[in-house]
């Protein structure tokens, strides 16, 4: 176990090393010719640093990111990785995981909570915690990364698997404004939000600001002497808020908003000409479970890989006496 960031990079993406960081690099340099598999259950900044410090490494990896809620907490490392390295092998999965928990086969012992019931509770330590988790209810949203190298063929991802089917990556995901907004102005849900607002008369670089986006969501702001420039990544489709905090009084206080939509399927069908290995969620209404871009894909295997964990589980219970007297 290697300690990663536990803050996140700021404004330029990017920080200080940390073991999860080396750790990357250690393991992409070493003399194995297969592909190193990165799978990312939280922010990006262990991987940002980890090509920055060493970009020899980006043709050796495969990196299956559970983005959505993640990608929103970590929207400057990824911003700094698609910016930098735009070559990089990247499943960017923003809501194809919602199929693990999301629609599917629930009936019977295959129900959210029956399934917690009758195959993990109880399943030695590991089950016993396990069921304490989210009030009973199975949701492993980041275990779909964990599928896709159990069942499918993780060199093409756009092949079915119990990690999910993925398309590649449009291009104009990113949206910059350069004044506060309204929502009346529409981004891409997923993408990223960029503000680059020319700093008031007045506000030098001796001034801070932060943006708490949603109430709830606080983004460190970058003053160069002319910019004041954050980011943002939301999450779902809805109207979302923000206000700056600043000891610029000419700034502090100042609100926001915007509307994040899904993009025309037109535009999500034409792959991008930047980032040629970048995949993530199939955008075809047939694919998509309620809002959930891609959920289908996972969910089409539920009782596959839930019967699968359940078998595994069996492998945490204590043995029986008379197997362990067997044994000896």
């Amino acid at each position: 176990t290697k300690q990663g960031a536990i803050d996140r990079a700021g404004p330029t993406g990017v920080g200080r090393p940390t073991e999860g960081s080396e750790w990357i690099i250690w393991c992409a340099r070493r003399p194995d010719p297969r592909p190193l598999y990165v799978l990312v259950w939280g922010g990006l900044e262990d991987l940002a640093q980890a090509l920055h410090d060493a970009p020899d490494i980006r043709p050796k990896l495969r990196v299956y990111f559970i983005g959505g809620p993640n990608k929103m907490w970590s929207a400057d490392a990824y911003d700094y990785i698609q910016q930098n390295h735009p070559q990089l092998w990247m499943i960017e999965c923003n809501s194809t995981y919602r199929g693990w928990f999301v629609g599917g086969n629930q009936t019977g012992d295959l129900d959210n909570r029956q399934f917690i019931n009758t195959h993990v509770a109880g399943r030695g330590a590991l089950g016993s915690f396990f069921a304490m988790q989210l009030g009973g209810v199975l949701k492993m949203g980041d275990s779909p990364s964990v599928g896709f190298l159990l069942r499918g063929n993780p060199e093409d991802p756009s092949q079915p698997g119990w990690g999910g089917k993925f398309q590649r990556v449009w291009d104009g995901r990113k949206t910059v404004f350069h004044r506060l907004t309204s929502e009346r102005d529409q981004v891409e849900v997923f993408g990223i939000v960029e503000f680059a607002l020319p700093l008031p008369p007045g506000m030098t670089r001796k001034h801070w600001a932060r943006v708490l986006f949603d109430h709830r969501v606080p983004v460190e702001a970058l003053n160069d002497g002319r910019f004041l420039r954050f980011r943002f990544s939301p999450r779902d489709p809805k109207v979302w808020t923000y206000e700056i905090q600043s000891n610029f009084t000419g700034l502090n206080g100042a609100k926001g908003s915007f509307t994040a939509v899904f993009p025309p399927l037109e535009r999500t069908q034409r792959p991008s000409g930047v980032h040629p290995n970048w995949w993530t969620d199939d955008q075809t209404p047939e694919a998509a479970e309620s809002i959930h871009r891609g959920a289908r894909h996972v969910n089409r295997w539920r009782e596959e890989f839930l019967r699968d964990f359940a078998e595994r589980l069996k492998r945490c219970l204590r043995p029986t006496s008379s197997a362990t007297t067997e044994a000896n």
